[in-house]
């Protein structure tokens, strides 16, 4: 008499199959939430400016802040009943405000990235140069902007120079720490074991350090280019027009709070689009990242 038997093999091997991912799932949550929680604040300011809970004076409704934003992006009468127009506002359109302040930004921030990196890694390689410098470098990182943006002023006047000096400033010991803590984190194991296989001292720079390193270079990139942008508003506090940092501190002095406001958010779109962009190229560029 024979017994009959199922195929464990089978029953196991089907049982431990990994079930298929959907490759569809994720993306769709999280901009669902992102453009859920949008609706929320734009709903929530609809709410509390339609109730009149605050003078419109310190929070103008949507509509408000929307037509300050095409004002400043058309040409249109100076005032009702004057037959005269201009453009946008202070004779620029929105669109030429921020780009004049991008050029600045990335003047300012692209010195940073050519010499925070530098500074950086030879900080970290050299000891001594560590212990003289990094005191320094802390000091300048604690400095708010507006303490110095006067002596720049006088240093420099008041045209670009002293505004993408600023921003310099403002960009520069984020990515020179950030290159420094990547050198100083790079496992003493990579080091042996490259040193072991016969590298030399630029062989274990170019081939170990540098791209352990390259990570946190990025990251501070990103972290410089964020600090840069909330620095652009004290950049462009004298003659910064054009300039969406100068356009918002204008406006702001004139009581036009609709048009802060619009410039505000068109300074944090701009800033999360950069983000993003500067993100992905991160990722291009290193995709080893996370991978030990």
């Amino acid at each position: 008499m024979t017994a009959t038997t199922t195929p464990a093999a089978d029953t196991s091997s089907a049982e431990s199959a990994p079930a298929p991912r959907n490759r569809y799932r994720t993306p769709i949550p999280a901009l669902a939430t992102r453009i859920g929680a949008l609706v929320l604040v734009v709903g929530l300011w609809l709410l509390v400016t339609a109730a009149g809970l605050v003078d419109p004076l310190y929070l103008p409704p949507p509509g408000a802040v929307w037509d300050a934003f095409v004002r400043a992006n058309t040409r249109h009468q100076l005032a009702p009943g004057v037959d005269r127009t201009v453009i946008g506002e202070q004779n620029y359109y929105l669109w030429e405000h921020l780009v004049a302040s991008l050029q600045r930004i990335g003047v300012g921030v692209g010195l940073a990235v050519v010499a925070g990196p530098l500074v950086g890694f030879v900080m970290g390689m050299l000891a001594p140069v560590r212990l003289i410098t990094e005191p320094i470098l802390n000091f300048l990182r604690s400095l708010p902007p507006l303490g110095y943006i006067g002596l720049l002023i006088v240093w420099f006047g008041i045209g670009d120079v002293s505004k993408i000096w600023l921003l310099f400033l403002a960009a520069f010991p984020p990515i020179a720490i950030a290159t420094l803590n990547g050198v100083a984190g790079v496992k003493q194991d990579y080091l042996n074991a490259a040193r072991s296989l016969g590298a030399g001292r630029v062989q274990v720079i170019t081939r170990v350090v540098l791209p352990a390193t390259l990570p946190e270079v990025i990251g501070g990139i990103r972290l410089a280019t964020a600090f840069a942008w909330t620095t652009v508003v004290a950049a462009e506090l004298n003659n910064g027009i054009p300039g969406i940092g100068g356009l918002a501190y204008i406006s702001g002095t004139q009581l036009d709070t609709p048009l802060t406001i619009a410039c505000i958010i068109v300074i944090g779109c701009a800033a999360l689009v950069l983000d993003s962009l500067l993100k992905l190229a991160g990722d291009v560029a290193v995709p080893w990242k996370g991978k030990s």
